[in-house]
């Protein structure tokens, strides 16, 4: 994968499909089941603002007709230390990007909120 993966051309420059593409999650497994995800109501989400933890996606999920059959239709993101992953949904993300979309609706699991630092000392 090259350094410009999670970029595209834009009217007069550059501009940034993801925030960033990362190879794993940095954040702590938080065990969300499908059932918990569901308990957690979309909202919108500018591709840009978002670090992917898939580096690699199967052309063949991007593009098939019943991507979005199997499993949520939503993909799902974790806020962690101020940052937010796009954690589950990379093909349903690009393909809002190659549709000139840059907002989609996410879950998104705080997990901030549910684990905040713990005090030093």
């Amino acid at each position: 994968m090259t350094p410009d993966a999670g970029t595209r051309a834009g009217r007069g420059g550059r501009s940034l499909i993801f925030k960033a593409v990362r190879d794993g999650r940095p954040y702590p497994d938080h065990g969300f089941s499908t059932k918990d995800w569901a308990l957690i109501p979309p909202r919108q989400v500018r591709l840009d603002t978002m670090t992917t933890t898939k580096r690699e996606l199967a052309l063949d999920a991007l593009l098939a007709d019943d991507s979005t059959f199997y499993g949520d239709l939503f993909p799902h993101a974790v806020q962690w230390h101020g940052e937010l992953y796009l954690e589950d949904g990379l093909h349903r993300a690009l393909r809002a990007a190659l549709q000139q979309r840059n907002v989609i609706h996410v879950r998104v699991l705080d997990l901030d909120a549910l684990m905040p630092p713990t005090p030093v000392g």
